[in-house]
Formats: C-alpha cells, structure tokens, sequence
C-alpha cells in the first residue's frame, strides 16, 4: 500500500537580499564620528551634569555582544552619513510598485521557481512582517496583484515570529482547503533602527523571504519537508518596543514636538529593547516551549537533524540549541546566518533553512523556530520527503 500524502509540505523557501552590505567596521566609523560631534556640542551641559556622554563603540564590541560582522541595507549611504544616520529611500508615487512589496515580489519569484510553481498554483498571499511600510491598501494585496495570484491576501505582524506565525496559518488555510499559500516577508529593519543609539545600532538588517506552502498530495519534482507540526505562543513584554504609529501625530502637540521626538537620539519612537532581561526570559522560554512541543510531538530531540533559529544573537542561540539538545550544538546543528545578515526579524530563521538544508536527507527531522518582540514565539517541525 502506498504511504499517504503528508497534509502540507514547504515545497519551497526563497530570498531577495539588497545588493549592498555595511561592516562593523564602518558602522562603527560613523557612529563614533557622530559621538564626537555630539560630545562637543553639548560639552557644557555634559560638564554641567545635564547630559550623559556618548561612549563609542567598535567592531570587537559588536562583534562580541552580539556575533554580527555585516548587514545588508537597502539605503548605505544614508546609514553612512553622520548628518543624517537612516536610510534614504526615495517616496514612490501609488501607481509604483512601494518598496516593501517589491522586495517580497523578488522572495516569492524566487520561490516559485525554485518549486518550478507559477501564479497559477498560488491560492493565496501573506504577507508577514515586523514593520508595514502602510496601513492599506494591504502589501500583500500589493505583491498578489503584481504577481498575478488571484485569490486572496492579507498582512500580518507579529514581530520578529511573523513569518512561523504566517506559516501557521497557511498551514491551516491548507487544511481548509487551499492548495497553496505564499508567506512574504519583507523585512527593512534599517528603518525603524537608532543608529545614534551604541547598544542597538547594529543589530539590524534588510532582506526579504518566501516560503510556499502546498498541499501534500500536490505533484512535485521532490526536495520538499513535510510540516508535522507547529506551535505558537505570546506573553506580554515591554522590554522590546517600537511606538511608532499613526496616533503619534495625534499625541504631539505640534509638528515641531514629533519631529523633535523622532530625531531625538533616545526617541521610542524607534526600536527599544533592555538587552539583558530579553536575554534573560527569552532563552529558558524559547528552550522549554521546543522541548515540551517534542515531546507532544513523540521527537526526542537527538532526533533533530538541524535548528533553524531565530537569528538575533549568537550567544542565545548557542544557549537555545544546547538546552534543547542536552549538550553542545554543533555549527552544522544550529547553523548561524547572522554574522553577514545580522538581525532580520522574522526573516532569519527562514533564511538559515534557505541557506542550511539541502545537505539533509529523506527522513532527516529539522525545527524551525523564530522568538523576539511581544514576547512570540513560534516553532514548525519538519521532515524533509
């Protein structure tokens, strides 16, 4: 008897990355040009007791703290330049394609191809991201109409778990009766980052994923996993927060006060974390939801071939795999993207399995898990067919 079609598979993952990268190294160059001129200008007040000094940063710093060596940006020089520190990107009339849908656009073509699919196989878009460039007309709207989808689409955001919360609800549309659904997510993280701030200047990236997901009993040419589970969870945290949002100019008084509020260098309006506690309540909660989702699973985790995590931090996922493990994980276990990538939000865990999967075999189990912002969390258990 012929062994039944799994309920869903990732028939497919794909990856837009901006063409241009910045080092820690000339990060660094800029933020401690802008340190400089910021001491200087405010020397009395800081002599005085009224401001703090700037402390630089350098490369074994962010090298140390966090694993990053580089990201890909979507704007350099505007990052670069110490008059301005943000990306530069140019405001498009409605009838261009925006940029956020453009970049999920070119994930999802590639995708496509890479499960030799077209618009035609699509029943749906999703598009699942940390930060939407609008309110609506939804981008993923945007990105189903410039493919060519017919069906439907919709945003969502759940931070840096977007994407495995994306997928999940693909999964379930499946089981509803779709065929297949493209989760976008197109992530621009260089935008809601204070790159005058030295604890978090870093840490983030641009890029883009796909991941297409089918139904099981769908024809394939094979390289597919089939998606054995998925659990998600939230709990309420303050200690990563962005205020950004469109009651800001409602709350300010004028727009003199938002704009003084957005450029100040310690503003919430951009993204704002207390490092140390994350680290703190995140790792054991992450570890003990992947252990607990095994062992419902009936997977012992020596069975797991590979951990594709969330890609913010070395030294967490280090602690995350060998929790989970029981042991010391190995680079091929938990394979790390973020030192050329750096923090992608809900990009990098979809971007370590693009990267780090073909090397397993029929049979091999694999986990997916992305955490961060809300606090979520969200893992998928895979077996590769």
């Amino acid at each position: 008897m012929a062994a039944a079609s799994p309920a869903a598979v990732l028939a497919s993952t794909g990856l837009f990355t901006p063409p241009e990268s910045i080092s820690n190294e000339e990060l660094v160059e800029s933020f401690n040009a802008w340190v400089e001129r910021y001491n200087a200008e405010h020397a009395d007040a800081i002599e005085a007791g009224e401001r703090e000094a700037k402390a630089p940063s350098s490369a074994p710093f962010i090298e140390k703290a966090s694993g990053i060596e580089a990201r890909f940006v979507m704007d350099k020089a505007g990052i670069l330049d110490v008059e301005r520190m943000r990306p530069r990107l140019r405001r498009r009339p409605n009838e261009e394609l925006s940029v956020l849908a453009e970049m999920g656009v070119k994930a999802a073509e590639d995708a496509l191809a890479r499960a030799q699919r077209t618009a035609a196989d699509v029943d749906g878009v999703i598009v699942a991201c940390s930060n939407l460039q609008r309110a609506y007309p939804a981008v993923a709207v945007e990105v189903q109409h410039a493919l060519g989808i017919e069906g439907f689409a919709f945003d969502m955001n759940v931070a840096c778990s977007s994407a495995t919360f994306g997928l999940k609800v693909a999964l379930d549309m499946i089981a509803g009766g779709a065929g297949a659904v493209l989760v976008v997510s197109p992530e621009i993280c260089s935008a809601h980052l204070n790159f005058r701030d030295r604890d978090s200047h870093f840490i983030f990236g641009d890029v883009a994923t796909a991941m297409l997901l089918e139904r099981g009993d769908r024809e394939r040419t094979g390289g597919a996993w089939e998606v054995l589970g998925a659990r998600l969870s939230t709990r309420f945290s303050n200690h990563i927060r962005n205020n950004a949002g469109f009651l800001n100019r409602a709350e300010a008084e004028d727009a003199q006060e938002l704009a003084k509020r957005m450029a100040a260098p310690d503003t919430d309006l951009l993204f704002v974390q207390e490092g140390r506690k994350v680290f703190k309540e995140v790792v054991p909660m992450v570890a003990r939801m992947i252990v607990a989702f095994l062992g419902d699973a009936g997977v012992a985790p020596a069975e797991l071939k590979r951990l594709w995590l969330h890609q913010a931090n070395l030294n967490m996922n280090r602690l995350i795999a060998n929790k989970v493990l029981g042991r010391d994980a190995t680079p091929e276990e938990a394979p790390v993207i973020l030192d050329r990538y750096a923090n992608t939000s809900s990009a990098g865990s979809v971007i370590a399995f693009h990267e780090h999967h073909t090397d397993l075999e029929a049979g091999d189990v694999g986990l997916l898990c992305s955490f961060g912002a809300g606090y979520s969390a969200g893992t998928v258990l895979m077996r590769r067919l």
